[in-house]
């Protein structure tokens, strides 16, 4: 299924928006990805209360009617937006942790890959770890996704080379999280002179020397 957008408009064209391909048949996979882009950059100038659909649309290039054919309304398209977000970072934290069997570089690599999407599109990872929509069930749900998976990964990825029970394990994986996710958003919100590298390493070398120095494989 193919849709096409709608003419550029004069008032598009003076608000500097990106440009998709307007007047271009896009197959529906390819108009939700488009659609979802337009609503991060109008979510991440506006907040969620202030942005409007007209604003997506207009972004997107496309008519409000094409946008409510892929989303029913404003909040169904931000959750399919967080959605997406939450399954980003969870698919970088376990690309991470199967990159290596050294599992000091695996604490390395899972931290960093922390950083690296609190330090991408800051939009991003405000939704997923700031969202002011989490008295809403849905995102809720979503949020803690962004939690329990990479949590999961982590936990499994212990239990497996280390021996660990699994609630053992999952309180270590608990604690790298937590302290990925507050330490890279601290770095970040500070304008730190730290480079992102060295963020990583002291906190990658603190978890292992926990971590790693505390549990050492069982099976090398």
């Amino acid at each position: 299924m193919t849709e096409t957008a709608r003419p550029q408009t004069d008032a598009s064209a003076s608000t500097g928006s990106a440009q998709y391909g307007r007047g271009v048949r896009l197959p529906r996979t390819e108009r939700r990805a488009q659609l979802l882009a337009a609503a991060q950059q109008v979510f991440a100038a506006n907040g969620y209360h202030a942005a409007a659909m007209d604003d997506i649309a207009e972004r997107a290039g496309v008519s409000k009617p094409v946008l409510y054919q892929h989303f029913p309304g404003k909040l169904d398209l931000y959750i399919a937006l967080l959605e997406s977000h939450v399954d980003h970072l969870v698919t970088a934290v376990r690309a991470a942790l199967a990159s290596t069997t050294d599992n000091k570089q695996r604490v390395k690599n899972a931290v960093g890959a922390f950083f690296d999407f609190v330090n991408g599109d800051a939009g991003a990872f405000r939704m997923v770890f700031e969202s002011d929509l989490r008295g809403e069930p849905a995102v809720q749900e979503a949020v803690d996704r962004a939690t329990s998976a990479t949590v999961d990964a982590i936990a499994e990825t212990i239990m497996s080379d280390v021996g660990l029970v699994e609630e053992k394990a999952r309180l270590l994986a608990v604690g790298l999280v937590g302290m990925s996710q507050v330490s890279a958003r601290y770095w970040l919100n500070q304008n730190s002179s730290i480079s992102r590298d060295d963020a990583v390493a002291l906190t990658s070398t603190l978890a292992w020397r926990g971590i790693g120095a505390g549990f050492p494989l069982q099976h090398p």
